[in-house]
């Protein structure tokens, strides 16, 4: 093959991701949309230039290599819907029960700045529901945590979106790590070390992001700021310095978690403590707000017991071995001509965990059955728009990765020589921006990784800790992620606005990455 065929092979492989991303940043069309004009190119180039080289075997390969790919992609979809129902039934339900307002009256105790509200939720609850339960689940719970709080919904996407992704490649209790582990000779210690040792370094530029787009959004309506610097170092060091030391010295599964766990209890106590001497909010005026407190309010206790819950369940779930076990034997798995593949964990699933902490904190919030089966048709009704633009985005995906359009980019990539080290972090966001998934980016490009390290003469480990960073940043624009945080806010159709706010970050952190790992090469 020439070199001019490779690459207009590789230009058309590209082709679907930039025709997706012009249509949602540049036209504004919703992600369904966008996914429609994108899946039918992907379709069109898979059966006329790239086919489907694993089955070539097959008489009718075009046609096998379509319908598994669709199936696939319908199946990855219902699990992920599972997700945002659950999700979504939480929030209904703490709508409809008032826990919200108590949950705002709280937090507003500690401070009414939108910017601590942020640090609050969009990093350190973010960042802890991404250690704890991962694919998704940070954005679907914290995005309409935040709306409850009065941030616009387009902002509350974006800035969960920005803010969880510095521990994503430590999410779901270490879970993008593991394919790593097993395609290659290094420990799970040592990859998470020089994984960790990029994010612990450049994470703080995710704060900054975030607390600048609540900082402009906050002048522009006239809110009454205090000053933020302190408490920005803060949470920075809150979680940036335990994630770096847990991912060097104990390993893979606990730095997202426990990071955010050490930061976010150090800085609601200090919080907690300069408020006592010093108020930290005001009420717009300079003084401090006397507004007496609501004496009809829920309980505290029962206003977050959905998130208590579903948080209680994650660590035993996770954590403990005997329980865990049960639940992660059941499984349902099909294959389809020993190429097509999915499976399903009912038990372990996020979306069922999110679905009892909907159910067991309705019921402790005292929900009434019509109120429970009005959440329940509310949530059904929010899937709807979101299922065509999911379902669209994930065949293209699949077809892309059985088509072997992916491989073509790959090896695109690879020929920018000794500038590799500065690329490779971009592989790991292109693998999860098509996939949906950092652990599906990493088993996608693990082994490319290390050959290029191999043939190109650099660090092996660096480019592997580059790939697994890279997939975590590609979370921040990952199509799937964005449709279910503007589902669960109600906001299905304006994916396009949110991936304009948040492209701009995640090349900034990527490209930093990048710079990174080349200097440290």
């Amino acid at each position: 093959m020439t070199a001019s065929i490779w690459w207009l092979e590789a230009v058309a492989a590209m082709s679907p991701i930039a025709v997706i991303l012009v249509a949602m940043i540049f036209f504004k069309k919703s992600a369904a949309t966008a996914g429609i004009i994108g899946l039918v190119l992907t379709a069109a180039l898979a059966g006329l230039v790239f086919g489907f080289p694993e089955l070539t075997e097959f008489d009718q390969e075009i046609s096998v290599g379509m319908v598994g790919s669709f199936l696939e992609a319908g199946f990855t979809a219902a699990t992920i819907l599972w997700i945002i129902f659950g999700a979504l039934c939480v929030h209904q339900l703490q709508m409809k029960t008032g826990a919200i307002e108590a949950l705002r009256d709280g937090i507003g105790s500690l401070s009414d700045d939108p910017r601590m509200v942020a640090i609050l939720v969009a990093w350190f609850f973010a960042l802890f529901m991404e250690g704890a339960a991962g694919f998704g689940t940070p954005v679907a719970l914290a995005a309409p945590f935040l709306v409850g709080f009065g941030v616009p919904p387009v902002q509350a996407v974006t800035i969960v979106l920005i803010g969880h992704s510095v521990g994503v490649s430590f999410g779901a209790v270490g879970t993008p790590i593991m394919p790593q582990i097993a395609v290659t000779d290094w420990s799970g210690l040592e990859i998470a070390g020089v994984t960790g040792e990029i994010h612990a370094i450049l994470g703080v530029v995710m704060l900054a992001a975030v607390l600048v787009l609540v900082t402009l959004r906050a002048r522009r309506e006239g809110t009454k700021l205090v000053p933020i610097a302190p408490w920005f170092v803060l949470a920075a060091a809150g979680f940036l310095v335990p994630m770096w030391a847990i991912s060097r010295w104990v390993g893979p599964e606990l730095p997202t978690m426990g990071a955010a766990i050490i930061g976010g209890a150090c800085f609601v106590v200090v919080l907690r403590l300069v408020r006592r001497f010093r108020p930290v909010s005001t009420d717009g005026d300079g003084g401090e707000s006397t507004s007496p407190p609501d004496k009809a309010a829920m309980p505290m206790w029962r206003a977050v017991s959905p998130y208590a819950i579903v948080i209680g369940i994650i660590l035993v779930t996770r954590l403990i071995e005997p329980v865990q076990a049960p639940l992660m034997s059941l499984q349902w798995n099909w294959t389809l001509w020993e190429l097509f593949e999915g499976s399903f964990q009912p038990l372990y699933h996020p979306g069922t965990i999110l679905v009892l902490g909907a159910a067991i904190g309705g019921l402790i919030q005292g929900a009434s059955r019509q109120v429970f089966e009005q959440a329940l048709w509310d949530a059904l009704k929010m899937l709807v728009p979101v299922t065509v633009a999911l379902v669209a985005m994930l065949s293209i995906s699949r077809l892309m990765v059985h088509a072997a359009m992916i491989d073509v980019l790959a090896e695109a990539a690879a020929t920018t020589g000794q500038v590799w080290p500065a690329v490779a972090p971009m592989v790991g966001v292109l693998g999860t921006f098509v996939t949906g998934s950092a652990t599906a980016s990493n088993i996608l490009f693990t082994d490319f990784q290390v050959a290029t390290a191999n043939r190109l003469g650099f660090d092996e480990l660096r480019l592997i800790g580059a790939q697994g960073f890279g997939a975590a940043v590609g979370n921040i624009i990952c199509p799937h992620n964005v449709i279910a945080g503007c589902a669960t806010v109600g906001i299905a159709g304006r994916e396009g606005e949110v991936l304009r706010r948040t492209i701009g970050a995640c090349l900034v952190y990527v490209a930093l990455g990048g710079a990174l790992v080349w200097l440290l090469i």
